[in-house]
C-alpha cells in the first residue's frame, strides 16, 4: 500500500458524512459515528486493519492509542492533539493533520474529552484500552 490509499482515505472523509475512513487496496471501511466507539468496535470484532491507511475528523490520545492497537500504517486527522501526536511519534504510524490542538474538547466545548482525560497519565496502548473501557461506562451511568 502506498500514500494513494491515504488520499483515498482523506478524499472520503472530505466529500462524505463519515468520521472515520479506512482504506487498503480494495477495501474501504467507513464510520459516521463520533467518539472512540469505531475504532473499539473494530478492536471488538477483530478487524483486520493493520496496515491500513485512515483518515479521522478527530483524534485525541485515546484514539492514538486505540490506532496503535489496530496497528495501522497511515493516519491523517482533521484535527489532533498534541498528548496523542505525542503517542503517535513514538510508533510506525506515519501522521498528517491539518489543526493540532493541546487537547480536544468534550462536545459542549466547556471541557476536555472525558476519553482524553482517561488516558491522560496512561503511557501504553495496553493500559488505555481498560481506562477508555472504563471511562465509557462512566459516561452511561
Amino acid at each position: 500500500m502506498s500514500c494513494k490509499e491515504l488520499d483515498k482515505a482523506k478524499m472520503l472523509l472530505s466529500k462524505t458524512d463519515n468520521t472515520c475512513v479506512l482504506c487498503s487496496n480494495q477495501i474501504i471501511l467507513t464510520d459516521k459515528r463520533r467518539g472512540v466507539r469505531p475504532l473499539l468496535d473494530l478492536l471488538e470484532n477483530k478487524a483486520d486493519v493493520a496496515g491500513f491507511a485512515v483518515a479521522d475528523k478527530v483524534v485525541g490520545k485515546a484514539a492514538a492509542y486505540l490506532y496503535c492497537l489496530l496497528k495501522i500504517k497511515y493516519l491523517y486527522a482533521q484535527v489532533i492533539s498534541q498528548p496523542a501526536l505525542d503517542v503517535l511519534a513514538k510508533t510506525d504510524i506515519s501522521v498528517e493533520y491539518s489543526k493540532l490542538v493541546p487537547a480536544i474538547q468534550n462536545r459542549t466545548k466547556d471541557g476536555f474529552c472525558p476519553m482524553e482525560c482517561a488516558v491522560l497519565n496512561i503511557d501504553s496502548a495496553d493500559e488505555a484500552l481498560p481506562a477508555i473501557y472504563h471511562a465509557l461506562a462512566q459516561l452511561k451511568k
